[in-house]
């Protein structure tokens, strides 16, 4: 599998079909998703990942595709969730991915690493900070995106820390935010977000920050 096909195959799943704004259900580009699985593919082959978070779930069947055991993807929205299991059919790892509605942070399950594209707090505050939480609770391996903004990098090192983990940024670029919501007044908007490595102290944190 090459980068330019998981791209493809993921850019042709459906997205969520009716986004809420307060949930922030923004719909990652297949081209976007790609790249963030492809930085992080030699962490999912063989093992078991839970996406939270995982809408029509993107992230959790490009999982799926490059090699990951299984995957379940979690998130509190039933529509979306018949949406992510269409598409798991679709790209045909139907039978490698379970999906469950559950919300965060009442998740309580194990697995080996956390794929996630939380909000990022600007409906709910803190709503990035319960996805951070809980998925350090579920895997000693976490990768997350999270808006870059003043102060953002700082707070969420801290956080990470105090739950006993150390966080580190292995990519930097640009998401495309579609105009989903009434009170979008731009075509598109892009936004800038950080690609984190949360890991638990027992895990040894390997990678150096790159821009794409």
């Amino acid at each position: 599998m090459k980068l330019r096909k998981l791209a493809m195959i993921l850019d042709t799943l459906a997205p969520h079909p009716a986004p809420s704004p307060f949930l922030e259900q923004y719909t990652i580009g297949g081209e976007e998703a790609a790249r963030l699985l492809w930085i992080v593919k030699g962490d999912l082959e063989e093992k078991v990942v839970v996406d939270l978070g995982c809408g029509s779930g993107r992230l959790a069947i490009g999982a799926a595709i490059l090699g990951a055991s299984f995957v379940v993807g979690v998130d509190v929205d039933r529509a979306a969730l018949q949406t992510a299991h269409r598409n798991a059919e679709k790209a045909g790892v139907g039978r490698l991915v379970s999906w469950v509605c559950a919300s965060v942070p009442r998740v309580e399950m194990k697995a080996d690493v956390v794929v996630q594209n939380p909000p990022f707090g600007v409906q709910r505050r803190g709503a990035d900070r319960a996805f951070v939480e809980c998925a350090l609770k579920i895997a000693p391996t976490v990768y997350s995106l999270h808006k870059r903004v003043e102060g953002s990098r700082r707070f969420i090192t801290k956080l990470v820390e105090s739950l006993g983990g150390y966080a580190t940024i292995l990519a930097t670029f640009k998401l495309r935010l579609p105009p989903l919501f009434e009170f979008h007044v731009e075509k598109a908007r892009m936004v800038e977000v950080d690609l984190y490595r949360f890991t638990r102290n027992e895990v040894k944190a390997l990678a150096s920050p790159t821009s794409l």
